[in-house]
């Protein structure tokens, strides 16, 4: 090895180096070097900063039947906004010819300003599938039918009288504020078709506690929600026959708030096996097991249909308002405080919030203390393309839609190159996000009486996938209170 070190050595240098052991003080210098210039190669070729007025290439990766690529822009038919609200959900063309991709492949359409990415592939009968919103319609659509015919869910059930009914049963008034999700699941959940009273039935199981109102629960809160699930879990384990037989694979809970991560921390199972549906769907998070969990969206709920405001009518690029509660958002406003097209407030808004919704054509979803906040939905809901700045974010409903379809994905190291980036993105791209925004908002919408395809059927649905999981249980449980 220092043979092959000192070789290298007197390659870069055009010096002979000597056997004596005086040759092996320039080794670590040379190693020094050769790491340090691999760190800058590395990072002049993954990072905006350096490579971002190129175009992204073309990649091709061969597989059976079809390969797939990136395209820097693509071609579209546009629709007049006025009409996309007649247009049937699934009733748009999903191909394209493939002459059309190739000129696209050319440099023929699009600036070359663009980042933003969608994945196609050719077929061999010479045809582009674009599946719009969704990673594969037909799949989706298949599927759908058969979970919301078969799928069924056993709730541990819980009295009226029980000293904790207010955080086991569902709500007796309609959800509201910033974790309403979690409390319109269960109440929605609990007169639905997909309730069996026969656990033999049941392909999941329901943990009801509510991690939001347990932490305005005197008798437990912050403090004592992880006593509490700890002892729920020790309880229905010795009380029922089902969460020992699979370790709890099969059962699952909800959690909006950001308390629900650390609420399992004495109860490592759930952490493990069981499905946990969260807010704070982060990669990075200890709690948090990508594919095994699930993300749940955070909605803001709103009465009435969402509004509609065309492209021409938003006259400002983009929009952010919040509290600086983390370094992402501190440099967000160092950055673009006073810039004139991108609106940033940390504080009192002098318009109505909904009103700088609806005249910008970007929404910014910032990380605060956590991935996730309620301006994902904020901006679907009123009909703005969001931008989303929160690095290592699982998405909601990512197992289902193709974010890029509607979406722009901005990491934040490139926070100072936002408004190239926005810019970058033609009229003709920007009319394509925003019809299939006001196309999949429709997915991120509660209602008391639930919808197909709304928040309550698409969270069944990522359940529904999620249940043939199976795992063997840690080890016998033992009283945590001994």
């Amino acid at each position: 090895m220092a043979r092959s070190i000192l070789f290298l050595y007197s390659l870069l240098t055009h010096r002979r180096i000597s056997h004596s052991p005086k040759g092996f003080f320039f080794i670590p210098t040379t190693l020094a070097l050769i790491t340090s210039l691999f760190i800058l190669f590395y990072t002049c070729s993954t990072s905006n900063l350096f490579i971002y007025p190129h175009q992204s290439p073309i990649h091709f990766k061969q597989s059976t039947g079809f390969s797939t690529f990136s395209l820097p822009t693509y071609p579209i038919t546009q629709i007049p906004f006025n009409e996309t609200a007649n247009i049937p959900f699934f009733d748009v063309p999903n191909r394209v010819k493939l002459d059309e991709v190739h000129n696209v492949a050319k440099g023929g359409t699009g600036g070359d300003e663009s980042q933003w990415t969608m994945e196609v592939q050719i077929n061999s009968d010479g045809y582009v599938n674009n599946n719009e919103v969704f990673h594969d319609r037909e799949i989706f659509m298949e599927n759908y039918k058969e979970m919301n015919s078969s799928l069924k869910i056993y709730v541990y059930p819980h009295r009226p009288d029980d000293p904790f009914a207010n955080a086991l049963l569902p709500v007796d008034f309609e959800p509201g504020g910033n974790y309403a999700s979690e409390s319109y699941f269960k109440k929605v959940l609990m007169k639905s078709h997909f309730i069996t009273k026969d656990p033999a039935k049941a392909d999941l199981f329901y943990l009801p506690f509510s991690i939001a109102r347990l932490r305005h629960d005197p008798r437990v809160g912050i403090a004592g929600i992880q006593d509490f699930i700890r002892d729920y879990i020790f309880n229905i384990a010795h009380n029922y026959p089902y969460w020992n037989r699979t370790g709890g694979a099969d059962h699952f809970y909800m959690a909006c708030h950001s308390i629900g991560r650390s609420a399992i921390k004495k109860a490592e199972e759930i952490r493990l096996n069981a499905i946990q549906v969260v807010c704070s769907s982060s990669y990075f998070q200890y709690a948090y097991v990508a594919h095994k969990d699930a993300s749940l969206p955070q909605i803001w709920p709103r009465k009435g249909n969402p509004p509609t405001l065309a492209s021409s009518n938003r006259k400002k690029l983009a929009f952010f308002a919040g509290s600086v509660n983390s370094p992402v958002r501190e440099k967000l406003l160092q950055t673009w405080r006073n810039d004139s097209e991108i609106s940033v407030h940390f504080g009192h808004l002098k318009t109505p919030y909904a009103e700088e919704l609806l005249g910008s054509k970007f929404c910014l979803h910032v990380k605060g203390f956590e991935v996730n906040t309620a301006r994902i939905g904020d901006a679907l809901y009123y009909g703005c393309v969001p931008v989303i700045i929160a690095n290592h974010y699982d998405l909601p409903f990512a197992d289902i839609l193709n974010w890029k379809s509607f979406s722009i994905v901005v990491a934040t190291l490139d926070i100072p190159l936002l408004k190239k980036i926005l810019q970058g993105i033609s009229n003709e791209e920007y009319l394509k996000l925003q019809s299939y925004v006001l196309k999949v908002r429709e997915h991120f919408q509660w209602h008391l009486l639930p919808v197909d395809y709304d928040a309550f059927y698409m969270v069944m649905y990522e359940l529904w996938l999620r249940r043939s999981s199976v795992r063997l249980p840690l080890s016998p449980l033992v009283d945590p209170r001994r």
